[in-house]
């Protein structure tokens, strides 16, 4: 499943500090003739863009950069953090307003797009590997199709398949998506999977055909929903096994 890069947590603040510096930059050579009001709604569109691209946190830092640099450079009196005339006062504060709203609802919008497209990724996933089962695909190949599609999902260091029942003392990735140790719930969302190995196992019908290894990547939280997915992997593997096992 491929994922859109985005830019690196830092390189965004720098830009959500130094964009709206570059507008207001353009704009300064207009100010006496380009109503406040107008540069205002043009910084907002800057605040947008950044919270899109970036976080709420980058988004904060380009509303709180826009109105500063807006404040310095736009109103009266020119170069001093200082603002004479009431209409600009009300424009400033209404810029940073309006920045911090647009930022909270652009991360949210692009979160559920996120979202969205990643259930569609998972549902592909499962269509696929289903298909190789009906195919008559090689047992070999279905379980290492399963065993690269689980490292991509849960952010493995690695992964192996082995036949029959994981040790007893062995840590396992449960059917509902939970992770018991210690005899409490182990928090997944937070902490990431427990190392240094855990299992998934590999059923179908009632019947145990083995298990996945799966090498955690220490602190790499995993949402509930991956986990899920994982299991449902395990269980097309299992479905695909017992035909081509020719299993009774």
């Amino acid at each position: 499943m491929d994922r859109i890069r985005r830019p690196s947590p830092g390189v965004v603040n720098l830009a959500a500090l130094v964009l709206p510096l570059g507008v207001v930059a353009i704009l300064v050579p207009f100010r006496s003739s380009f109503a406040n009001a107008a540069a205002a709604l043009v910084l907002v569109a800057t605040i947008v863009a950044v919270a899109v691209v970036g976080n709420r946190t980058a988004g904060f830092v380009a509303t709180v950069s826009a109105t500063l640099w807006f404040d310095l450079f736009l109103t009266r009196p020119y170069n001093r953090l200082a603002i004479t005339h009431r209409s600009d006062i009300e424009t400033a504060v209404s810029l940073f307003v309006v920045g911090i709203v647009v930022t909270g609802l652009a991360v949210r919008n692009r979160q559920h797009h996120e979202a969205a497209t990643e259930e569609s990724d998972h549902v592909g996933l499962i269509y696929s590997l289903a298909e190789l089962a009906a195919a008559g695909t090689p047992a070999p190949q279905v379980i290492e199709r399963a065993r690269t599609e689980l490292i991509e999902l849960l952010n493995l260091r690695a992964c192996r398949y082995e036949s029959g029942l994981p040790g007893r003392a062995m840590t396992r990735l449960e059917h509902d998506g939970n992770v018991i140790l210690g005899g409490g719930v182990w928090e997944v969302n937070r902490l990431g999977l427990p190392g240094p190995e855990l299992a998934l196992l590999v059923e179908s019908q009632g019947r145990t055909f083995g298990h996945f290894v799966l090498k955690s990547t220490p602190g790499f939280p995993v949402s509930l929903q991956r986990r899920v997915v994982a299991v449902t992997i395990a269980d097309q593997v299992g479905a695909a096994l017992r035909p081509l096992l020719r299993v009774v």
